[in-house]
């Protein structure tokens, strides 16, 4: 924010009713704790009352609103050791991206913080959540019917309404958002005039325009359609990783590419950079060898939107992994599935960033009809690779592609997966496994039904299956289906 932007803003600021829950004023107080408990309080009004964002000014005398100026230097300010602004950071949970600033107003100088509005949950100043009641700090936990409304609130909060920068000009709007992109991945025509593109943005929810007449960049514009995502330092960690390493493990490295610009933009270039590290198998055709990828690319371009658009953003410092080993691929985001990994054939999913998705939807760039893990698994089949693994650790999901094996070199738990989602494939396309589809799901002959009937007995044993029809006593003719159909 530019001076004469910060300026306008404080008339603003000041022109406003003494007792304003989103906005407090203070002339040289630089008590620590007051400060951090001031923190907590406003970023939990602000999202009471309908604001993205709150402000806690030095220089403003609090009942008059007049200019008198303030000796506090935020940035200089220390808590012991430690620098002041650290410190208050390092208190509050969840953190705050704060942005100070500090300036000579009419020979005065003044100190502004920028505080975001709570998302999600209660902003909490070491251990306690503060609120305000008028123009007084309380513990939130001292009114209950404000505890209540603003859970409420914070329910209904996603990570895309939140800000990634702030106080911007329509010119520098457009230097960060890529808005070529956005209106070509829309199959739309980018409007001639500045003012058009600025209010298609504005619609779209990629920008808001604030109380000062500048223009903030949510994080849904810029974690989409970033030129650049190091622009936005709350989300510059959010970048995509795609590793390639020289073996089945991670001692060594062949490169690295780090998608740096926004994921709806940039998609494409993903994929591209993804599919010339997979390692590639020689077909032999009527006359000629074909290089074909080891792994199908629609399966690789629905897990991996899969992996952006389910991520828990919330997650500080870390981001969607796809990593390529000779053997295997693993595509990781950080979050836990709201939905039991073994239910995502047949579950549509529920994703946390429904404004995201939504939007990634239209561009054609995934589907939300949850037919993503089947058309995978299909196409899996289709190559006869081993079945994809679903699996969660504590703080993310990670998804293994596996290179070829012949049905000997696969385990039991490779065998035993591969039926129950062929089960589930055969359900979601209205029909039953048998032992005969299971044989042809492994390339395998006639002759190998006792081999296959003893993964289905495995199957049934570990409860991933069951009989479609319980009284049909004949094994040659039997039908089964996934566990929860």
């Amino acid at each position: 924010m530019d001076q004469l932007t910060l300026s306008s803003l404080l008339r603003e600021l000041r022109a406003l009713p003494r007792e304003t829950e989103w906005v407090e004023f203070k002339v040289n107080n630089s008590d620590p704790q007051d400060i951090g408990e001031y923190l907590s309080a406003l970023a939990n009004s602000a999202r009471l009352v309908g604001k993205e964002q709150a402000y806690l000014v030095w220089g403003v005398e609090d009942g008059t609103h007049n200019l008198v100026g303030t000796t506090f230097d935020f940035h200089r300010a220390k808590y012991s050791t430690q620098e002041l602004e650290s410190w208050l950071t390092g208190n509050l949970t969840p953190k705050l991206h704060l942005t100070a600033h500090q300036w000579t107003e009419e020979g005065k100088s003044v100190v502004l913080i920028e505080v975001p509005a709570a998302l999600q949950m209660p902003v909490r100043w070491r251990g306690e959540a503060f609120i305000r009641l008028g123009s007084y700090k309380k513990p939130l936990r001292d009114l209950p019917e404000k505890e209540r409304e603003l859970w409420k609130l914070l329910e209904q909060s996603a990570f895309e309404d939140g800000m990634a920068l702030q106080g911007l000009t329509p010119d520098e709007v457009l230097d960060c958002i890529n808005d070529d992109g956005y209106f070509r991945l829309l199959g739309q025509s980018r409007p001639s005039e500045r003012t058009g593109i600025i209010e298609r943005l504005i619609a779209e929810k990629i920008i808001v325009r604030t109380d000062a007449g500048t223009y903030d960049v949510t994080n849904l514009g810029a974690i989409l359609f970033a030129r650049n995502l190091s622009l936005f330092p709350r989300l510059a960690r959010k970048a995509v990783r795609v590793i390639a390493y020289a073996g089945a493990g991670r001692l060594q490295g062949k490169g690295e590419f780090v998608l740096d610009q926004g994921y709806a933009t940039g998609f494409p270039e993903l994929l591209r950079e993804i599919k010339a590290r997979i390692p590639v198998n020689e077909v032999i055709g009527q006359a000629l060898r074909e290089e074909v990828p080891m792994y199908p690319a629609i399966a690789i371009r629905e897990l991996v939107a899969n992996a952006l658009i389910h991520q828990d953003l919330t997650l500080s410092g870390t981001s969607p992994i796809i990593e390529i080993f000779t053997d295997r691929m693993e595509i990781s985001n950080p979050g836990v599935p709201l939905i039991d990994t073994q239910r995502f054939l047949d579950i549509t999913p529920r994703s946390r960033n429904e404004a995201l998705a939504s939007l990634m939807r239209r561009m054609n760039i995934c589907e939300e009809r949850g037919t993503g893990i089947d058309k995978t698994i299909h196409q899996i089949e289709v190559f006869q690779l081993p079945a994809p693994n679903f699996a969660t650790t504590d703080h993310s999901t990670v998804v293994t592609l596996y290179s070829h094996q012949s049905f000997t070199q696969m385990g039991r738990q490779d065998r035993v997966r591969a039926c129950y989602q062929h089960a589930g494939l055969r359900w979601v396309f209205n029909q039953q496994m048998t032992n005969a589809s299971l044989r042809e799901r492994f390339g395998l002959p006639e002759e190998s039904y006792t081999q296959v009937s003893r993964i289905l007995k495995e199957a049934r044993e570990a409860n991933l299956i069951k009989p479609y029809d319980p009284d049909n006593m004949s094994s040659k003719f039997a039908r089964y289906v996934p566990y929860w159909a």
